[in-house]
């Protein structure tokens, strides 16, 4: 793929790759949407779940993801994604069939090895296929992946649950996954690496970046870090969130399976959706100028969401609670595709996967391996020492997150206004 190729290339490589991230976070979020009937199912607590869709799976996502981004460097990226993809819906298969949780516990955490494959070598083939000043909406609409597999595995993954059991969503799910592998190998080619940057990289783009030199860059640049410690606590709060909040509405709103597969799949769609896609064009328009947009923005919209969350952790009833939560998943958000788009940007082309793996490493191992696994072990605390409600109290106790995350995106905007590189204007 090179500088001269159409737009509509450019949107078939996008549109493929979020279709793979939907599937992605689809199987990844399959234990949340569903934690009601296999709780029952295998007699498990709130820390044990909390501990497998946490701490379990982050050891791999998070981990697995480095060797992974620098292999992917050096290699093509496309057959990584490929590989990954394959991996991890197999994996998701398998989930439905064990009947112990240890065999639960070894199945997501080979999830969790594929999926750690799947979102660094995308970004770096989304960025070297959108030119600067395009990128920002492109890293929105991948990242409406998420909501968009949120919802389809709630409502489709609630389906399948309603009509024949948790077991057959999982594995229906998987299949699905598999094919996506074969396709993505099929339809997609990596693009020349540093292809539409307009200035002279930092390195030339088919030099072998090492590993250690580009760790070591990665964790010494204040803009890299800042970016990812302030992404890495609002992870704590949205995976924390995110986990238990089928649970949360069954069992302190009142909410049924029937329910949850419509009206809050809905919600999903439309508050974690809009935020994607609204935010990446947002951000397009802020950081024509400056950089420091992709600090400003998360950090004001986490000040938005605060006060909705703490009221819809409180709220009576589900109707209400949903109303809430789509104006907080609306601004929880933002953060993801300015992060995202800010690390690309910060690094060489040849560093580009590595980095991005880096990323996922801190926010993902804070708040996929600590608010889930937080959470439910308040949660089981509470319980044992005769609290009520336990689940609402710990959801409540993960508020203070937030004020971390503002702080950490206002002092990345600080590190940002002392720098003069403004982003560069777009490619025709």
């Amino acid at each position: 793929m090179d500088r001269q190729e159409t737009g509509s290339n450019r949107w078939v490589v996008l549109v493929t790759l979020t279709i793979v991230y939907v599937i992605n976070f689809l199987d990844r979020q399959l234990l949340g949407f569903l934690a009601k009937p296999i709780k029952d199912s295998l007699q498990i607590s709130d820390g044990q779940l909390g501990l497998i869709g946490g701490f379990y799976f982050a050891c791999f996502y998070c981990f697995i993801a480095i060797p992974i981004g620098w292999l992917a460097d050096r290699t093509n990226r496309v057959t990584i994604l490929s590989l990954a993809c394959a991996i991890w819906s197999g994996a998701t298969a398998a989930c439905g069939m064990a009947t112990t949780y240890p065999q639960l516990v070894a199945a997501r955490m080979v999830v969790g090895f594929g999926e750690a494959g799947g979102v660094p070598p995308s970004y770096a083939i989304i960025t070297d296929t959108f030119p600067p000043g395009k990128r920002g909406l492109a890293f929105g609409i991948y990242n409406f992946g998420p909501p968009a597999g949120a919802a389809l595995g709630i409502a489709f993954g609630g389906w399948i649950a309603i009509a024949y059991g948790w077991r057959e969503a999982f594995i229906t799910i998987g299949v699905i996954g598999l094919v996506a592998a074969v396709l993505v190998r099929i339809i997609l080619r990596d693009p020349p690496r540093g292809g539409l940057d307009a200035k002279p990289a930092n390195a030339p783009a088919n030099e072998k970046a090492p590993f250690w030199a580009t760790t070591k860059m990665f964790f010494t640049n204040p803009v890299l870090l800042l970016a990812a410690l302030g992404s890495g606590a609002t992870q704590f709060v949205t995976y924390g969130l995110g986990n238990f909040t089928v649970l949360f509405l069954m069992e302190s709103k009142g909410m049924q399976l029937s329910d949850v597969a419509v009206w809050y799949a809905l919600t999903v769609l439309a508050g974690m959706g809009g935020s994607m896609i609204v935010s990446g064009w947002v951000l397009d328009k802020l950081t024509r100028r400056s950089r420091t947009g992709y600090a400003t923005a998360p950090a004001l919209s986490l000040a938005v969401a605060l006060p909705f969350y703490i009221a819809f952790v409180w709220a009576p009833g589900w109707p209400l609670a949903l109303a809430l939560l789509t104006i907080v998943m609306l601004f929880n958000y933002v953060y993801l595709s300015a992060s995202v788009a800010l690390v690309q940007d910060e690094v060489a082309p040849n560093q580009r996967v590595l980095s991005g793996a880096l990323l996922l490493l801190v926010m993902n191992f804070i708040g996929l391996g600590l608010g889930p696994t937080y959470v439910g072990a308040a949660s089981d605390w509470l319980k044992a020492h005769d609290y009520q409600n336990t689940l609402q109290l710990a959801l409540y106790s993960i508020a203070p997150f937030y004020l971390i995350a503002i702080l950490l995106f206002l002092s990345l905007s600080r590190v940002l206004r002392r720098e003069t590189r403004p982003v560069t204007e777009a490619i025709a």
